[in-house]
């Protein structure tokens, strides 16, 4: 029986009379031909109805429905628009970015920052090209990973750029206020955000872990304050400081703006500061400095260890200079990387391979030359050399223990590993291995009596202190001068097993004990 056809095909029609085609053909063609004039037809529709929502050029606004009475499209002729006229929002390029800077810039996403302090450090950078070269240079290590990071987040790619104000993309920076790594984690933000800082490594400074924290920082303070500039500057001062600052200005009627709040000169020019680098990215030639070439792809990638090995040894395996991989794994502060702790090192994507293959290979003995050995006692540096078998000096260097201080029982070290040792460190150690020291000097909390005229200054100059210290230990300010007969606090050295006051007739002595000259100072945020 033969089936009916629909009313807009006919065997006849599709394939007309000709020597080529037998009618039992067309009959075999025919419902391949339905098939392909149903799915034009689909497609005809579809795309009709996709116009609509494409917001072709005429369209109503989205979200509106005209009348059934209502044309789409205007009645009249059509005029050319402009370039301005076209929403640049609504347009998505097809071209992936030809670097990873024309990447940074399609992510831009916070307001721009405007004003004297910009054009001030706009001025500042654009007029030191040689620093913005090695800076950049140095940041083509980190940078694709951050913006992976960012954009996985749906964060503003302007955060990227932060690094380069607080660090200047070097994962071994220190600050004064011993904020560490390329995103300044002070020791105690950095336990908060877990970050582990002992005796073989410092996750401050590592890539991808102060990355991580870094952005859920940033995460919890925009949450906080909804505002990205505000942000920043809880970042840089803490969300404590912020928010007592918007606090005031509230209770005074005051805007709470970042503009608006009254803060210290760092904090003030910290968002100014990534405005200038932002805008230097945006248009390096308005500011005549020249960005280097940095691919849109990793730069790095990870690899797992399963053994302890030194960082020279890891170096050579994966055919990378010592300082290029230093670099990529700057957590590992020791000549030592423990496998326990420290899963997994990052090396150039080309190099992993070879590393790999190298390690596998490896029949040259022991991976690692140093292990991690447990103080039973306090004992000097030169007993704790004795007992593992080292120099005093070659002990001091490799745990940076500076002279005339004692090692804490239960401190962990880096010795030497004898030849005969096959074993690694165990994760316990790796984890929580902490090096403590005490003074050698004992020192006691004492009281004098100051002289006429007496200053801080001359107070240390007296007993061979720092200025800083004393001020610090009477609360007050280096150039602070004392009454006669004021009561000063000083921390002395006492001679071990000595009972006499130092001092006698003037010092009254109490039983606290702390390092000589040492002063307890409060710095910067994180």
């Amino acid at each position: 029986m033969t089936e009916p056809q629909p009313a807009f095909f006919t065997p006849s029609a599709a394939f007309p009379a000709s020597p080529f085609f037998s009618d039992s053909l067309v009959r075999l063609l025919s419902p391949l031909r339905i098939l392909a004039l149903s799915l034009a037809a689909l497609v005809l529709a579809g795309c009709a109805s996709s116009n609509s929502k494409l917001g072709m050029p005429g369209d109503p606004v989205l979200g509106t429905s005209p009348s059934a009475s209502q044309s789409v499209y205007p009645s009249g002729p059509l005029s050319p628009i402009s370039a301005a006229q076209t929403p640049s929002s609504t347009v998505a390029s097809l071209q992936p970015p030809a670097d990873l800077w024309e990447r940074i810039r399609r992510g831009f996403a916070m307001p721009n920052l405007e004003g004297e302090l910009v054009a001030d450090r706009e001025q500042w950078y654009a007029s030191r090209p040689d620093y913005i070269q090695r800076m950049t240079e140095r940041s083509s290590k980190y940078l694709f990973h951050i913006v992976e990071e960012l954009e996985r987040r749906n964060m503003p790619t302007e955060l990227a750029l932060l690094p380069y104000i607080e660090s200047a993309f070097n994962p071994q920076a220190v600050s004064s206020a011993k904020a560490a790594g390329m995103w300044q984690f002070m020791p105690a933000t950095g336990k908060y955000f877990d970050l582990k800082q002992n005796a073989f490594r410092d996750d401050r400074r590592d890539v991808l872990a102060s990355t991580r924290a870094a952005l859920d920082y940033l995460q919890k303070l925009h949450g906080m304050f909804g505002d990205w500039h505000l942000a920043l500057a809880a970042y840089n001062w803490g969300e404590g400081s912020v928010g007592r600052a918007i606090a005031r200005n509230k209770k005074d009627g005051l805007g709470t703006s970042y503009q608006d709040l009254r803060m210290p000169d760092e904090t003030r020019l910290y968002v100014p500061k990534l405005q200038a680098v932002k805008n230097i990215v945006a248009n390096p030639q308005d500011f005549r400095a020249e960005l280097p070439l940095i691919e849109n792809h990793p730069y790095f990638q990870q690899v797992q260890i399963t053994r302890d090995i030194d960082v020279a040894l890891a170096a050579k395996l994966a055919d990378v200079e010592i300082s290029n991989f230093k670099a990529l794994n700057p957590s590992a502060h020791r000549p030592v990387i423990l496998a326990a702790g420290m899963p997994h090192i990052l090396l150039p994507w080309d190099n992993a391979k070879i590393f790999q293959r190298n390690f596998e290979a490896y029949s040259q003995g022991q991976y690692a030359s140093w292990t991690a050995w447990t103080a039973p006692a306090t004992l000097s540096v030169s007993d704790a050399a004795r007992r593992v078998g080292m120099s005093e000096s070659d002990l001091r260097g490799v745990n940076n223990i500076p002279p005339r201080m004692l090692i804490k029982a239960g401190s962990t070290l880096m010795v030497s590993r004898s030849a005969k040792m096959d074993t690694d460190v165990t994760s316990q150690v790796a984890d929580t291995a902490q090096l403590t020291l005490a003074p050698e000097i004992v020192t006691r909390r004492t009281t004098v009596k100051a002289r006429k005229g007496e200053t801080v200054a001359s107070i240390a100059r007296r007993y061979g202190l720092r200025p800083d210290a004393v001020a610090e230990w009477n609360k007050v300010g280096t150039s602070a001068a004392f009454k006669l007969g004021h009561q000063v606090v000083v921390f002395l050295p006492v001679k071990a097993g000595s009972t006499a006051r130092p001092h006698a007739g003037k010092a009254k002595v109490q039983a606290v004990r702390r390092a000589p000259g040492k002063a307890v100072v409060k710095t910067k945020r994180r």
